[in-house]
């Protein structure tokens, strides 16, 4: 597995959005970009994490930076997941996980003592240039955000 580093290159990917629109990491190029990766729409960990996006966003936002997640869901759940939590940024659709393996956020994980393949929670925080600047992995749901904050130099 893959795990990208400080300085590497965001491989930069087109995914469709909620609403089944094309998104590109091009797209943003010129600003940053916190992009995280997440198991499913809707399940309590995701949902405390979306939602800490959400409430942080004005700051991040004030700071320069998008916001944009990203699951194995199809667009109909992903809409969902969006109306009923009143998120404002982008969720976007990677249903072969061919992004998630890009940047090293899917792969065997310890699930309830067995070991599995699947989504490993993680956190990028990409630069103007697209470029990684922080790389985390194994992230925890509960106080993500704080920490991203925290990095980021922004007050919580």
């Amino acid at each position: 597995m893959t795990r990208l580093e400080p300085g590497d290159l965001a491989p930069d990917f087109t995914l469709d959005d909620q609403d089944s629109s094309p998104v590109s990491l091009a797209d943003f190029r010129g600003r940053g970009v916190v992009l995280f990766f997440y198991p499913a729409a809707m399940t309590p960990g995701c949902t405390t994490e979306a939602c800490d996006f959400r409430d942080s966003l004005a700051p991040l936002q004030a700071a320069g930076y998008a916001v944009l997640g990203i699951s194995r869901d199809d667009a109909a759940t992903l809409r969902q997941f969006r109306e009923r939590d009143s998120l404002t940024y982008p969720l976007l659709s990677d249903p072969d996980h061919s992004v998630h393996d890009a940047y090293g956020a899917w792969g065997e994980k310890t699930n309830y003592g067995k070991t599995v393949q699947g989504v490993i929670r993680s956190t990028f925080v990409i630069d103007e240039e697209g470029r990684i600047a922080h790389a985390l992995y194994n992230v925890k749901a509960t106080g993500h955000v704080a920490r991203v904050r925290s990095i980021l130099g922004l007050a919580a």
